[in-house]
């Protein structure tokens, strides 16, 4: 059967260690993308795209766990850009996709219908993170580092790069279908 390509997302956002400052939004700083062929069961390509956000700024906390500073995220694309990017170099209409957990589709839509711009993203949406703990037979879902732990894989790269756990995300993505629990799905 033919499955053919998939997008494997996971983004990263402003953040605070408390409550955001006054009239500040968690809005996504960068997006990972890692493309999967499932015919051929590999990892084929790897993508970031750093967007600038318009309504907060990255806090020191966010740079501690992300490594992304506000200087460089001020080189990135609005992220209405982002988004065009992803539909046109990226087939994000077309192509199903996956992240970890709902959280990525979840702030796309909500950042979409704050800022008025066209969702990327096409209907069909795995959440990884659900089938894995199927996979699995575990009780509690696991966060992407543990779940790399318990199916023996290298973490590769730095947690809490949007590129790098993707590419992490596409290693699990890979032994969910070999263990065949693999399903696409809608939310």
């Amino acid at each position: 059967m033919n499955q053919g390509l998939l997008n494997v997302v996971d983004l990263e956002a402003t953040c605070w260690e408390g409550k955001p400052p006054p009239g500040a939004v968690s809005e996504i700083i960068e997006i990972g993308l890692t493309v999967v062929d499932l015919d051929a069961g590999a990892r084929i390509a790897k993508h970031r795209i750093l967007v600038r956000p318009a309504r907060s700024t990255v806090s020191e906390f966010c740079t501690e766990l992300t490594g992304l500073t506000q200087d460089e995220v001020d080189t990135g694309v609005s992220f209405a850009a982002a988004c065009r990017v992803l539909a046109a170099e990226h087939s994000a209409g077309s192509r199903p996709w996956a992240s970890w957990g709902d959280y990525d589709r979840k702030q796309f839509l909500a950042q979409c219908r704050a800022t008025g711009t066209p969702y990327p993203f096409g209907a069909i949406h795995t959440n990884a993170k659900m089938l894995f703990s199927e996979a699995y037979r575990l009780n509690r879902r696991q966060g992407m580092a543990g779940a790399l732990g318990i199916a023996g894989l290298p973490l590769e790269g730095r947690h809490h790069s949007g590129a790098d756990d993707a590419w992490n995300i596409g290693a699990l993505v890979l032994e969910i279908i070999a263990r065949d629990v693999w399903r696409p799905t809608a939310p």
